[in-house]
């Protein structure tokens, strides 16, 4: 079975959407480390988050991804909020609007969060500007 075959519609859609976003290589890497166990949760967010949410033509991608990394920011999700300024390169966002995001993140959220937070942005930015993101 092909990676696609017998996958919904909108599974389908997740998937090329996520790969849009993220980035072939990334999505490549993550689908051959993915295992068993976590193969559902895997299929979960990619029908569920990148098929319904991404994929939706209300807002385009900038838009959402100023609102994904404002919210990864403001819970403390680091990690998934540097994977999603990383594909700002494939969004649209620019750096101007991580900055205005990581001053809404200071003010809704608290400067603890949003300190540590621009922090890695910071850092994420500079390897994109070296080259060295996907």
């Amino acid at each position: 079975m092909t990676q696609h075959e017998g996958r919904s519609a909108r599974h389908n859609q997740g998937m090329a959407t996520r790969r849009s976003v993220l980035g072939e290589g990334y999505v490549d890497r993550r689908a051959a480390a993915t295992s068993e166990f976590e193969r559902p949760f895997q299929e979960l967010i990619t029908e569920a988050a990148w098929g319904h949410v991404w994929s939706r033509d209300n807002w385009d991608k900038r838009q959402r991804s100023i609102v994904t990394i404002a919210l990864l920011a403001a819970l403390g999700h680091y990690e998934e909020m540097v994977m999603h300024i990383e594909a700002t390169a494939r969004t649209g966002a620019t750096e101007d609007d991580i900055r205005e995001i990581m001053l809404h993140v200071a003010i809704y959220a608290g400067v603890p969060t949003a300190n540590h937070a621009i922090k890695l942005a910071r850092q994420a930015l500079e390897r994109m500007k070296e080259g060295k993101h996907e």
